[in-house]
């Protein structure tokens, strides 16, 4: 039993479960002192209009810069929620930030965000024995992440960057991300922080490869589907792989017999997000004609994730608070499993605040089923001599 852990001396954080948006942000100013704030990061439920939320935000914490996205549920001070709102504050003591809003997503030139971000980070002022990470908030059905991630990697060169795809709850009608104010879809939000606070990535799922694989014989890359595996109709032959019928086919399904693709010697998911007319399967990640995939087995979900959060700074001390992207079929499997309770006192346990995403970036690569974070350690002291 995890002992329940005292607030983050380096976040403030609000959260909300009005379900009138207005009353929501009233709740969460009632609890948020933003005097010193450098940003906020705000995390939108579904059921929750994200352009009242943004007008009743400018109303309250005018002067703040505020920066979030729609979620597919929430990583509260309580774990995993669905229906709350959210709100990170920053401070100045401690971080600062320079943003790029990249509007529209589509078409997306690599060269061009990469040299809007390159310059983005030159004109960035340097504060002295601080360090430098970089965040990424996208449009989660934009279906971009991969060209994305791949741009903002050049350009940002050795800064590491993580992120989420925003989400919108299991409904994927729309998504969209919050910059100075205002909510915009088919757009993806970069922020440059700079930090006091040492930190340390983090990226882990819970699969191990099977030897089953299949060959992706058909596609259209462009729109993330695969028309054929195995030279037969997609979703037909990964459900006979599964073991159940086509119509069984479900994001339950998905999210326990995932499909992953080797990298050197890691294997990332490449999740599925449903079954389209004429049996084809829409992926939530790049897929391409030719592409070698492997079946995946779960290992046990609440060891992971324990095992991989239990993380210590240089100087042997757990993370102030970890800032967690978890990805939407994640919790899917946890709540199927009825698993919630005991993965939400984990998190509890160690400080984990963020959201449910429909795809996260990490170390260049846009993955899913993953847990992306980055924990922030208490700073390191200075030799003053």
């Amino acid at each position: 039993m995890l002992q329940v852990p005292s607030k983050p001396a380096f976040v403030d954080t609000a959260v909300s479960y009005e379900r009138d948006a207005a009353a929501a942000v009233n709740d969460i100013a009632a609890q948020l002192d933003t005097k010193g704030a450098c940003f906020l990061l705000v995390f939108v439920p579904d059921g929750l209009d994200p352009d009242t939320i943004a007008t009743a935000l400018n109303a309250q914490f005018a002067g703040v810069p505020m920066f979030g996205c729609t979620t597919a549920g929430q990583i509260t001070p309580e774990g995993y929620k669905t229906d709350a709102l959210l709100v990170l504050s920053f401070s100045k003591a401690h971080f600062r930030c320079a943003t790029h809003l990249i509007s529209p997503l589509k078409p997306l030139s690599i060269k061009q965000v990469a040299s809007d971000v390159r310059k983005l980070s030159a004109q960035f002022q340097r504060t002295a024995n601080w360090s430098r990470l970089a965040l990424t908030f996208s449009d989660g059905l934009s279906k971009q992440e991969d060209v994305l991630v791949a741009a903002l990697q050049s350009g940002l060169e050795d800064m590491p960057v993580f992120g989420g795809s925003a989400g919108n709850g299991l409904n994927f009608k729309e998504t969209s991300v919050l910059h100075m104010g205002r909510f915009h879809s088919d757009a993806a939000l970069v922020i440059l922080l700079e930090t006091d606070l040492e930190f340390a990535g983090l990226g882990f799922d819970h699969f191990l490869p099977t030897g089953a694989q299949m060959v992706v014989t058909d596609a259209l890359p462009e729109e993330r589907l695969a028309l054929e595996i195995n030279g037969s109709p997609a979703a037909e032959e990964y459900a006979r792989l599964v073991g159940v019928q086509v119509d069984e086919l479900s994001p339950q399904v998905f999210a326990e017999n995932p499909v992953l693709v080797r990298n050197h010697e890691l294997y990332h998911v490449r999740a599925i997000q449903g079954v389209q007319d004429g049996g084809a399967l829409s992926f939530l990640s790049a897929i391409d004609t030719g592409l070698l995939l492997t079946l995946g087995r779960g290992q046990e979900i609440l060891r992971t994730l324990y095992d991989e959060l239990n993380v210590k700074s240089s100087l042997g001390k757990p993370p102030d608070f970890i800032l967690g992207f978890d990805c939407f079929l994640r919790k899917l499997e946890i709540d199927q499993k009825d698993l919630t309770g005991p993965a939400s006192e984990i998190l509890r346990g160690h400080r984990v605040l963020g959201f449910n995403t429909y795809g996260e970036q990490h170390c260049g690569v846009h993955v899913n089923q993953t847990f992306v974070g980055v924990a922030f350690y208490e700073p390191k002291k200075r030799d003053l001599h």
